[in-house]
This record gives structure tokens, C-alpha cells and sequence, in this order.
């Protein structure tokens, strides 16, 4: 028994003696990648000055005296951005970065694994940047995704969101985060930096106006895609919105700290939104002064202010408003985040540190990339409308082709778009696509006929229209009713350029139209009289490629609405009430639509048949498995979106008319079949029970809807809910 004692004794001198020498290696122990992060960080906080705290309350939690170099944020919801229309980072000369489809295109293609793909060239580029010495970006914080949900298509920033429906938008935020963040399990490649936290789509009023709503619909609408992002993607930041929720600004609610931090598991970065701490005085008149309002923001968990907040927090320390304590405690989550990031270990550690260190080119030239920008813009176009078969358009038998419309010409960006590193817009593409076979004008506009005389003589007319993302004017200004963008709701949902459309369609009955646009239009007419319809969005650097092979056949759109598109404004309950219920939504909205949320055709057909279940009830911890066939019964391969909906038959609470719990977009060559199976878990039939304070699944019978759209529903089945 003594030698074994001596034993353990001598190893324990020497694992202590090991220790000992490995900490000899470090000038300070936050250095030492092997201790737990907490200790970490209360080294450096041991370390830190009073006014070194202040500064890491700023976007930059850099410690030069210490050699922390921290990273700031970068804008990149379709690729990052190092210039654009709105000049982020003030660079003399914007640096080109891969393109893709606004984040509402994005949305349109039902594929988070490629949304993944997308992110994670968006995280390696981001990373090349940071670490590039021909670079000057210090971000590697990505504001992206934005989590919001777009509830109202006249929200502004519509285009920057994934849609209407809280599980879909959060599968999609989920993919879009691991993409940013990478796969390694110790490293971060980038930060996710979701927006903005909540209830934020509406513009005009949006510095001071409130979000009302209940409990429950926090719980099931508005927060889901953010707790999806933390819970399921591992997103450790977010921004906190403009707005108050039940009269209580974003930035100091309660909300914070106890839902998001205790509840969900948040312990990243909470920032304010630009300027938020000044508005919190002037337009939300919630506090007297700065410096209360200061020191209420890092109560609340707020540990990065986009402000001028120094002198604000200061003058709390002094009157006692606030303590070291406070700051220390949330100044805790940003180096969370760089150690996460490997910002404060050796290079060696983390293995995204030879990114743009190597001498290698430029990522967003290679081939690779330009590819899967084709591909993303290919999937996201949506076929809305295809008449007798108009396209694909046939090259043998067609002579001429006029195309009309100024966004024919030109891909444009939006306000948080970048520089693309080349662009092909609609014409080059369809020229490109037809060489000489075919003869392809083009007028801007109708301007002394030019357009109609083009049309007129032609076998087809294509009229590219939509809306400019950035509103073709300056900061808060657009040129017409229909266009929105951040600080700018649309005040109409007509499509001005629908009177173009009208001459060409006089003149050429076999007029196609393209719409590209950010968000829906009530495009009555043109749906009711034009043959062939198609949408997608604006910034693709593959815009006129990816449509010419969608005209010509190439590519068979498989697309689907993220969106209800009304048929008239007067359909939509007043702007600023978020009350869904009052007719918002596919699963609440009254009346028609002029397309439904998931919808989108295919030059091909499918067929659903086989609907099975693994068990007749679902309970917790039993996964229900839907399965189903579908079978392609046209003359094309393509691509179908099965989609799963559920209706509760005798809730005893109100439900939603439908609810998407599974989607997934698959494709099948012609006349052959393929089984899709989804799951559905129990705690996703819960509703939140307002008087328990919790979730509550009841026992029920649901339907479950097997579709290609909300109104396309193919195969039903009835199942018992256990509790």
C-alpha cells in the first residue's frame, strides 16, 4: 500500500511539474488554449483596466496592452460585404466578394443544404479577408442571417428575410449559421451574427414604435427562427432591434437575458443596432438621459453598443447607475466569441488559420464558387405561371427574341449586397445562351415605341421588371410606391412597370414575363393575361446566366413562394399590427391569394401517392416517420418540394388553419419514383400554455397534409396525439 502511495505521489509531482512548464509557455494563462474558457477569461478580466473594459463594450474587443486583437463585425446575408451600394467599409476601392441571390432568393430554392453551402463560402471569404495582409477587414463577426420573419410584404426589408413561416425561416437560419461558423468542433471559422431580435418588419416607424403581441405568439411565431439559430445552428450572437415589444425597447427588455441567456443558452454577443442608444432617449423616450439608458442596456445583457456609449457608461460608473461588476459580467460573452474564434490561441490550434495566408488566390475567382452561384440562382427562380407550355423556349423553332425592360441590362445590389467580381445580367445571358442562332433586341423602355416595334417584330417578348433594392435614390428615399428598402416601407404592392407589360402584350401575345424582385407584387393583370410568368431576385453575379438556362430548358425551375402573395393590399390587416391571427400569413390569411406560400411549377409533373406512417399516434420521445412516394409522370427531370402541414381538429386553443413541420426538395427523373420520408416529433405540435408559462403538447388529432404547396395538398392522414 505505501509504494502505491509513493506512486500516485510522484505522478502527481510530475503531472504538477508538466502543468507548471506548460504554463511557463504563456506570459499570461488566458493564453493557454488548455484551460477552461471561464478561467480564461477571468484571467483577462483580472488583467484589464477599468477603461479597457469600456473600450470591449465597442464592436472591437481588442486589448492591444494585453496582445488581444479582437474582430469586428462585417455585413453578409448573400455573400460579404466589402463596399456595395451602401460603401460598408468606407474602402476607396470595394473589394469584390462571391455574389449570391438576396437572402429572400436564397430562401426560394427549400434547400438548406445548399443555404449551408452558401454560408460556408461566405464564412472562408470572410476568414481570407481577416487574415490576407492585402486586406484591411478586422471582422470576422458576420451580420447574418437575419432571423426576422415577414410577416407583411410591404416591411421594407422583406428582402433580407426567409419568408413568413416560423419553422421554415428557422430551418433556414440553422443552415445558414453552421455554414458561417464551419464544422470543426473546437473553432469557429466565423461568427453568426443573427438580426435582429424582434419582432422587427416594419421601417417607417421603427425607432420608436412597439411590436404588440402576446406571449404565445413570442413563443411560437416570432422568436423561433432566433432559438432555432441558438439551439439547433449554435449561433452565440445577436442584434437587438430598433423597436420595443409590448412598450419595452428591444435593447433593455427583459427578454434578453431571460429567455435567450437563461432559457435558450445564449452566452455570445448582444448588440444594439446602429445608434439604438441614442433613440432609446430621443424616439423611445424611455429613459431622461444617456447615462441611464446606458446603464439599463448592460443590465439587460447589451455588451456591444453601435453607439457613442463611452462617455455614457462612465458618467453611470460615477453616480453609481452601474457597476465594474455589470460590465465585467456581459463582457464575458465577447471573448466567448474569440475564443471561439481562435483569436486568442497559437495559429497552429485552429484550422482556419492558413486561410489567406499561403499565397493562395483570391476565392471568389475560382470556378467552384462561380458554379454555385449558378446553381443557387438556378434553384431559387420559381415558375409562377406557364401556359400551354410556353417555355422552355426552343431555339430550332424560334427566329427572334425582344427583350425589354432596364433590368434586362443590369444586375443591381441592395443595401447589404457587396461588390460582385463580374455580373451577367438577364441580356448577356440570353444572348450568350443563343449565339447566333437567334436574333435578340433590346429596349430599355417604351420610350418613342421602341419597345412595342421590338415586340412586335419579334417571335417572343421577354420584359424583365421589378423593383431596384436600393430604391434608386439615396438614405430613407425611393422613387416609386412599390420600392422598399431599410428606413423605407412600400407603401403599394402594384407593379408600376405592369402598364410596359400591357403594350408589349398587345403588340405580342407570346410575351414572357421575368420579375425580379425583393418581395411579392400584386401582379393581377399580368397573371390573368400573360402566358408564362417566372420570379427571382436581384444581386446574383449569375443573374442572366442562371435565367437563360431556366428560358431554354437547361434547368428546370423547382422554386417555391417563401411568402403569401395577396392580391391587393386591402387584404392585409393594418401595417403595424402583428397580431398574425388577424389574417396574416398562410396559416391565419383570409380571402385568396394570388399565390399561396409554397407554391411554384415545373416544366414537369409529379404524382403522390403511398401515404404511410410508422405509427397511428405520436407521443414524446417517438419520432413519427411520414412517408410517401412521388413519382415524375412528365418527359423532364425535376425538381419537387414535398411538403408536410399539419391541422389540429379539436385543439382547444386557436391553431393555425395549416402548419409547415417538414419540407424537402428532391429530383426525380422522368417516370421514375422516389419515397420521401419526414419526421415529426411531438414537441412540435406544442402550444405555449400561457398559464403553465410553458410548452404543452394535448392530446389531439391532427391531419396530416401532404403537398406541393399550403393550397396543393395531395395526401391527407388523420393521427392521434398522446401527451
Amino acid at each position: 500500500m505505501k509504494s502505491h502511495l509513493i506512486t500516485i505521489l510522484l505522478l502527481i509531482g510530475l503531472l504538477q511539474a508538466g502543468i507548471g512548464k506548460a504554463h511557463a509557455q504563456y506570459k499570461y494563462p488566458f493564453q493557454n488554449p488548455n484551460l477552461p474558457v471561464e478561467k480564461r477569461i477571468d484571467n483577462i478580466l483580472s488583467l484589464m483596466t477599468l477603461d479597457e473594459k469600456i473600450s470591449c463594450l465597442s464592436t472591437d474587443p481588442s486589448i492591444p496592452r494585453l496582445g488581444i486583437k479582437g474582430a469586428t463585425h462585417v455585413e453578409g446575408l448573400h455573400g460579404v460585404s466589402m463596399g456595395g451600394p451602401a460603401k460598408w467599409g468606407k474602402y476607396a476601392t470595394p473589394t469584390p466578394t462571391t455574389t449570391f441571390p438576396q437572402a429572400y432568393g436564397l430562401a426560394e430554392t427549400w434547400d438548406p443544404a445548399l443555404l449551408k453551402k452558401v454560408a460556408a463560402v461566405e464564412g472562408y471569404e470572410t476568414r481570407y479577408l481577416f487574415q490576407n495582409p492585402n486586406y484591411k477587414s478586422k471582422g470576422l463577426v458576420v451580420r447574418a442571417p437575419n432571423a426576422d420573419l415577414g410577416r407583411d410584404p410591404r416591411w421594407g426589408r422583406t428582402e433580407e428575410c426567409y419568408g413568413e413561416d416560423p419553422f421554415f425561416n428557422g430551418t433556414m437560419v440553422t443552415a445558414f449559421v453552421k455554414g458561417l461558423q464551419g464544422n470543426n468542433h473546437k473553432y469557429w471559422l466565423t461568427a453568426s451574427l443573427m438580426k435582429h431580435f424582434l419582432a422587427n418588419s416594419n421601417e417607417d416607424e421603427r425607432t420608436w414604435s412597439s411590436s404588440n403581441f402576446n406571449e404565445r405568439l413570442f413563443r411560437e411565431y416570432y422568436s423561433v427562427p432566433f432559438r432555432m439559430g441558438i439551439e439547433d445552428g449554435g449561433s452565440q450572437a445577436y442584434m437587438a432591434a430598433y423597436n420595443s415589444w409590448n412598450e419595452i425597447p428591444m435593447m433593455v427588455n427583459p427578454v434578453l437575458k431571460n429567455v435567450t441567456v437563461k432559457e435558450w443558452g445564449q452566452k455570445g454577443i448582444i448588440c444594439t443596432d446602429g445608434g439604438a442608444l441614442k433613440l432609446l432617449i430621443t424616439d423611445h423616450k424611455y429613459y431622461p438621459d444617456l447615462e441611464e439608458g446606458a446603464a439599463e442596456a448592460v443590465k439587460a445583457g447589451i455588451n456591444q453598443f453601435l453607439d457613442n456609449y463611452a462617455d455614457a457608461i462612465r458618467a453611470a460608473l460615477k453616480d453609481k447607475l452601474l457597476t465594474e461588476a455589470d460590465i465585467d459580467s456581459v463582457i464575458r460573452g465577447n471573448f466567448r466569441v474569440m475564443i471561439k474564434l481562435g483569436l486568442l490561441d497559437p495559429p497552429n490550434d485552429n484550422p482556419y488559420t492558413h486561410i489567406g495566408r499561403n499565397g493562395e488566390p483570391a476565392p471568389w475567382k475560382s470556378q467552384k464558387n462561380k458554379d454555385l452561384v449558378k446553381l443557387v440562382t438556378q434553384k431559387s427562380i420559381v415558375l409562377l405561371k406557364n401556359e400551354n407550355q410556353m417555355l422552355p423556349l426552343q431555339t430550332g423553332k424560334t427566329r427572334s427574341i425582344a427583350v425589354i425592360g432596364r433590368f434586362a441590362n443590369e444586375v443591381l445590389g441592395d443595401w447589404y449586397g457587396g461588390t460582385p467580381p463580374y455580373t451577367i445580367t438577364p441580356l448577356d445571358g440570353i444572348r450568350s445562351r443563343v449565339g447566333d442562332s437567334i436574333r435578340v433586341s433590346y429596349a430599355e423602355d417604351n420610350a418613342n415605341n421602341q419597345a412595342v416595334d421590338l415586340a412586335k417584330a419579334a417571335d417572343y417578348a421577354i420584359v424583365v421588371v421589378g423593383n431596384h433594392p436600393t430604391g434608386d435614390a439615396g438614405w430613407a428615399k425611393v422613387t416609386k410606391p412599390s420600392y422598399g428598402k431599410e428606413a423605407v416601407d412600400r407603401k403599394s404592392i402594384n407593379l408600376e412597370d405592369e402598364e410596359l407589360i400591357k403594350q408589349i402584350h398587345r403588340v405580342n401575345p407570346k410575351t414572357i414575363v421575368v420579375l425580379v424582385s425583393s418581395f411579392p407584387y400584386a401582379i393581377n393583370w399580368t397573371e390573368h393575361n400573360v402566358p408564362a410568368i417566372l420570379h427571382m431576385t436581384h444581386c446574383s453575379q449569375e443573374e442572366g446566366s442562371a435565367l437563360a438556362s431556366v428560358l431554354f430548358g437547361d434547368f428546370n425551375p423547382g422554386g417555391r413562394l417563401v411568402q403569401t402573395w395577396p392580391l391587393a393590399i386591402s387584404q392585409l390587416p393594418p401595417r403595424l399590427d402583428y397580431d398574425i391571427r388577424k389574417g396574416r400569413t398562410y396559416m391565419y390569411f383570409k380571402g385568396k391569394p394570388l399565390y399561396p406560400f409554397g407554391f411554384g411549377l415545373s416544366y414537369t409533373t409529379f404524382k403522390y401517392s403511398n401515404l404511410t406512417v410508422n405509427s397511428d399516434n405520436i407521443q414524446a420521445g417517438k419520432p413519427l416517420t411520414v412517408s410517401f412516394d412521388i413519382t415524375n409522370t412528365g418527359k423532364r427531370a425535376g425538381d419537387e418540394v414535398a411538403q408536410l402541414y399539419v391541422r389540429h381538429l379539436h385543439s382547444e386553443v386557436q391553431r393555425p388553419k395549416k402548419e409547415l413541420k417538414g419540407f424537402e426538395r428532391i429530383t426525380i427523373q422522368p417516370g421514375k419514383t422516389k419515397t420521401v420520408s419526414l419526421q415529426l416529433h411531438a414537441k412540435d405540435l406544442a402550444y405555449w400554455n400561457e398559464v403553465k408559462k410553458a410548452f404543452t403538447v394535448e392530446p389531439d388529432r391532427i391531419q396530416l397534409q401532404i403537398g406541393s404547396s399550403s393550397d396543393d395538398i395531395r395526401l391527407t392522414k388523420e393521427i392521434q396525439v398522446k401527451e
